[in-house]
């Protein structure tokens, strides 16, 4: 078995959209990134890089390369998914916290779990909680999102 931690924060801008796990969240304002700066997707993908012991996601993403620009994190996320296959892990328990003062997040998660399937997760395979920061920190103030994923590979 192999465990990795992920995480990832965003600055929370006007006239961009608030994609979280490949799901349209309704908000005024979203993440400002290189890629659709989807925080759990770069979250769980950052937890896989590091279970299988292969640098971080900017590493294999980086975003000084135009090949990444508004690149759709759920298509990364599967790549990774795929590449963790490939090394002959299988992909046994994601557990996840996205963390942003508003909206409500927790309506959403269940289609996260739905979007996040196509990646290669099963909807029983992942935990998604949704915390405010209580307002205290850039998060508190609205200004940013963050998240954090561990998973656990399972040699197959």
């Amino acid at each position: 078995m192999r465990i990795g931690f992920g995480y990832d924060s965003h600055r929370l801008v006007e006239g961009r959209k608030l994609i979280i796990g490949g799901v349209e969240v309704p908000f005024e304002k979203g993440p400002i990134g290189h890629s659709d700066a989807d925080v759990l997707c770069h979250a769980i993908t950052d937890a896989i890089i590091g279970a299988l012991g292969l640098g971080d996601i900017g590493k294999h993403f980086p975003d000084s390369d135009t090949k990444w620009k508004n690149a759709v994190s759920v298509e990364l996320l599967k790549y990774m998914v795929e590449l963790a296959v490939m090394n002959g892990y299988a992909l046994s328990w994601v557990d996840t916290t996205i963390i942003i003062e508003q909206p409500k997040i927790s309506p959403f998660i269940d289609a996260m779990k739905d979007s996040l399937s196509k990646t290669g997760i099963l909807p029983g395979k992942i935990n998604i909680k949704a915390k405010t920061n209580e307002g205290m920190g850039f998060i508190g103030r609205g200004e940013g999102i963050a998240a954090y994923a561990v998973c656990l590979l399972e040699k197959i």
